[in-house]
């Protein structure tokens, strides 16, 4: 909910309000003083997904239910273990997949501030 101050205030700016002050190209000179973005790093995710994956790997080798459900999966039995790692390679796949789809979208496109009015 809006603050009932501030819609006074809000009132209170708009009947003084003459209209945008012009830029002049302000924004643009900005924007091109910029330094441009250094270029994204893809080893740390590589590196940490290698890690990742081998302590999973490790964590998972002494458990006889990997093994099992391994050795059902492969033969076509649907026990319990067999759906336990069926279930986990697709959640893992899901989880890959969100990820990934949320780093490849384009940043937003930077907006132009709005101009200030100007005080009489």
């Amino acid at each position: 909910m809006n603050d009932p101050e501030n819609d006074e205030i809000d009132r209170l700016l708009l009947a003084h309000f003459d209209g945008p002050v012009p830029e002049d190209g302000f924004c643009d000179s900005v924007m091109q003083r910029l330094p441009a973005r250094p270029p994204r790093r893809t080893w740390p995710l590589a590196v940490g997904a290698a890690i990742g994956g081998a302590l999973c790997w490790l964590s998972l080798v002494s458990t006889p239910l990997l093994g099992i459900g391994w050795r059902d999966w492969v033969s076509g039995e649907l026990s319990a273990p067999a759906l336990l790692l069926l279930a986990t390679m697709a959640g893992g796949s899901l989880i890959a997949l969100a990820w990934t789809a949320a780093e490849a979208s384009p940043p937003a496109p930077p907006q132009r501030p709005r101009s200030i009015p100007r005080a009489s």
